[in-house]
């Protein structure tokens, strides 16, 4: 019996695969410097990958800024998108007019389905 027992390694020991035929992507070092606290944040990124222009400061948390060529990169604010309402959104599918035309199909509906006569506004008195 001893002669057929199996061997075995432990979970997550070692892996099983080897990097035989692997090759790794090139890369590139790039810096971030801290206009708050000065410490520069170096970050390896793949060379064909545009880094972002910020980055947090590791020591404050702080933004801190791309360097390139030991100069701190001018930071390009025509990306930055300024945020949607529901109604800026609402007004890029229909006009003015034909959500006027929907709201009062919808108060009708409404209006029908609690009784053509009441006005929902009113107070009852006495219930």
């Amino acid at each position: 019996m001893a002669d057929r027992s199996l061997r075995g390694i432990r979970l997550g020991a070692q892996s099983l695969q080897s990097e035989e035929g692997v090759v790794f992507m090139e890369r590139r070092a790039t810096t971030y410097k801290c206009a708050t606290c000065g410490h520069d944040t170096t970050l390896m990124f793949a060379a064909d990958a545009e880094p972002p222009q910020t980055w947090e400061c590791r020591t404050c948390g702080a933004e801190a800024l791309l360097q390139v060529d030991g100069e701190s990169v001018k930071l390009d604010d025509s990306e930055e998108k300024s945020a949607r309402s529901h109604w800026d959104m609402l007004l890029e599918r229909r006009t003015r007019a034909e959500l006027e035309e929907l709201l009062e199909e919808r108060l009708a509906y409404v209006r029908a389905r609690r009784g053509a006569g009441e006005d929902p506004t009113r107070e009852r008195i006495g219930a």
